[in-house]
């Protein structure tokens, strides 16, 4: 599949998806406490999403059940919300949204502590997951290449101590969800497709506390630290331009 360019109008229909993904995540991100359960953020985020006009982008892809994902500590990506799933003091939960807003889409995502009582190390692994989407952002300029971006992340966070996943990886996005190119947070700097005007990727690190390793629960959906230690992940969509990178999820 050949990667889209998009023109300078299509960027800013995505921009106009993009703020509403980031509108919904600042709405959910305040209803985060003790004792509210993924599903009351998820209901929050589908009342949002048509409140302002868009459709909810992974609620029937793929046959996925919800318009959020919502993974709590151990879990890496694609957590489905739950009634039975209560935040407790000292979680972290990784809230991940998408919109499509006239055939347009927006995708980002933010992990939020649940309360202060989260451990030091823990708020240190948000620190550094979300300081490394920048660190692959910067690298989204004409000419570089894909590898740039991962190897940006990947140099970052391991030289913090912690791990980046390699099955989940960030996307083209446009007109459909997932477009090509894949966006490994982790590889070779000059490496992969060269970066060009009018690419729009979602760039999006998952970050492991301890090793990389994951695995797929029997929901088919939710995917975990082997080892069972915290992860978290941070997504904005990037428009390369001429200019630089342009964040559409602001």
């Amino acid at each position: 599949m050949a990667i889209v360019c998009k023109s300078t109008a299509e960027i800013e229909r995505m921009r106009t998806s993009g703020r509403i993904v980031r509108e919904v995540l600042d709405h959910v991100r305040a209803l985060v406490a003790p004792g509210a359960t993924t599903m009351d953020l998820e209901r929050a985020a589908e009342k949002k999403i048509r409140e302002l006009g868009a459709k909810p982008a992974f609620k029937g892809y793929y046959d996925y059940p919800c318009v959020l994902c919502t993974s709590v500590n151990e879990e890496i990506v694609h957590g489905i919300p739950s009634e039975k799933r209560v935040l407790k003091a000292g979680d972290i939960v990784s809230i991940d949204c998408g919109v499509v807003l006239d055939g347009y889409y927006g995708d980002a995502a933010i992990t939020v502590p649940v309360d202060e009582s989260v451990k030091p190390e823990v708020r240190k692994l948000l620190e550094v997951t979300e300081a490394s989407l920048y660190k692959g952002i910067e690298q989204m300029r004409v000419g570089n290449a894909v590898g740039d971006v991962g190897a940006a992340v990947q140099e970052f966070v391991e030289a913090n101590g912690f791990s980046v996943v390699r099955e989940f990886v960030g996307h083209g996005i446009g007109t459909k969800l997932h477009e090509e190119p894949q966006v490994p947070n982790f590889g070779a700097r000059g490496q992969g497709a060269r970066l060009r005007e009018g690419m729009v990727l979602a760039i999006e690190p998952m970050v492991n506390f301890g090793k990389p390793g994951t695995r797929v629960l029997d929901d088919k959906w939710t995917a975990v630290t082997a080892d069972g230690s915290c992860s978290a992940h941070f997504e904005h969509c990037v428009a390369v331009t001429k200019e630089g990178p342009v964040i559409l999820t602001q």
